[in-house]
């Protein structure tokens, strides 16, 4: 299988001819929010793995498994960031898909901050909400738990079990994508995180919730990556098929705005890898175009690092193939810790087949294969055994955690942030 083929493209326009520019296939693109058609094709990345999220049951399986091409584009309007060659038919979530960050002590610290938060500041006790894409359920049963309160998720991955349903006044979830065929299910706050970034048209997605909401004045909390961290503090192994949407502030307000839902609060998360929004339905009545012009500045300030995207990405690839060859002709071996999207990608750029195991807290990714690469996923205790000399750590929030893994397993290794 042909690793993934990364390039820096040009803008869209053709009217300068000094530069390199990719020649479309397709349909003229217009942006998935603002639908400008004022787009500039700024990175390129061919045959990865559709699903970084989806492990397989051989490492055959997972080297032939299916595959798409990212071409990202960002709107010189809004600030928009979109993969213009995305294809939903290649994408089907179901109980496979396996992304739950809650087996991380860390992760579970934040997680249940944020829902204290939200149980504080919407005043959810004894109430109803709804999670449209709570995965296998962690989220929302911490909020049934610390309000009291009923949930109702919406999730074609989630799976029986993996939460208690009892907690609070009980959780239930519906396999099934929401969708205004839902709006007679009141709630008293609305939660979506972590799956705005999967929808490609997500203004029509917004759309269809506030109408769904009706002229109820409901809250909505919104979490999506934040695709400055990608930009600016080297996330660029963030880059994933699953994402076809990438926000920035300026194009996450604008959206909200746009939809007639207004904008209460916005802040940075997570050491600044999330984007947080608090909105609530405006009622019918519109909350002001995005007043893009009052964040041309900023959008103008994002697209200057979008362009240098390609150039890093390389580099970084670059750097890194040279570093474990290097591990290994000295005879060192050397892990990744974290199967998730992060390490997905990096394996698939790098294609060093030296690295032979990814190791991961989430039980149910044990035993199961990366996609397009093939190493094995295992637990932290695995390494008692195979002693690594060098752990590479996939997202450097989580380096004391991981220390504190290996110090009490006895395991002294190097650890190298990637």
């Amino acid at each position: 299988m042909m690793p993934p083929h990364f390039e820096v493209c040009g803008t869209l326009r053709r009217d300068l001819p000094d530069r390199t520019y990719l020649v479309m296939t397709h349909p003229t693109p217009a942006c998935s929010i603002c639908r400008s058609s004022e787009l500039e094709s700024f990175f390129r990345l061919q045959g990865v793995p559709v699903y970084c999220n989806v492990l397989w049951d051989t490492p055959h399986e997972a080297k032939l498994c299916p595959r798409g091409d990212i071409e990202l584009t960002f709107c010189r309007s809004c600030g928009m960031i979109a993969n213009a060659v995305f294809d939903p038919a290649l994408v089907a979530y179901d109980p496979r898909y396996e992304n739950s960050l809650h087996f991380s002590p860390l992760f579970q610290e934040y997680a249940e901050r944020l829902a204290r938060r939200l149980v504080h500041d919407y005043a959810l006790q004894g109430k109803t909400v709804i999670e449209i894409g709570c995965g296998k359920g962690e989220f929302l049963a911490l909020l049934c738990r610390l309000g009291d309160n009923r949930g109702i998720g919406f999730d074609p991955s989630y799976v029986n079990g993996r939460v208690d349903s009892t907690a609070g006044k009980g959780l239930s979830v519906i396999r099934d994508h929401f969708s205004e065929k839902y709006a007679d299910l009141a709630c008293d706050l609305l939660v979506c995180r972590h799956t705005l970034e999967h929808i490609p048209d997500p203004a029509a997605f917004l759309s269809g919730i506030r109408h769904a909401l009706g002229r109820r004045q409901v809250p909505v909390f919104f979490e999506v990556p934040n695709a400055l961290f990608t930009l600016r503090q080297g996330g660029i192994w963030d880059v994933i098929y699953e994402h076809c949407s990438y926000f920035c502030p300026p194009s996450l307000a604008y959206l909200f705005r746009q939809s007639q839902l207004s904008v209460r609060g916005m802040r940075g998360d997570f050491g600044g890898q999330f984007l947080c929004m608090d909105a609530a339905n405006a009622n019918g009545a519109s909350s002001g175009p995005a007043a893009r012009e009052d964040a041309e500045d900023e959008v103008a300030l994002i697209l200057q690092d979008a362009r240098k995207l390609g150039q890093e990405f390389r580099e970084k690839v670059e750097y890194w193939r040279k570093t474990l060859q290097a591990l290994r002709q000295s005879g060192k071996r050397a892990v990744v810790w974290g199967a998730g999207s992060k390490g997905v990608t990096f394996l698939n750029a790098v294609r060093e087949e030296g690295i032979e195991y990814v190791v991961d807290l989430n039980s149910h990714k044990h035993g199961r294969y990366i996609p397009g690469t093939g190493q094995r996923v295992v637990p932290p205790a695995f390494l008692q055994e195979y002693r690594p000399d060098v752990v590479l750590v996939m997202n450097p929030i989580y380096r004391n955690e991981i220390q504190s893994n290996l110090r009490s397993l006895e395991v002294t290794v190097e650890l190298l942030p990637v």
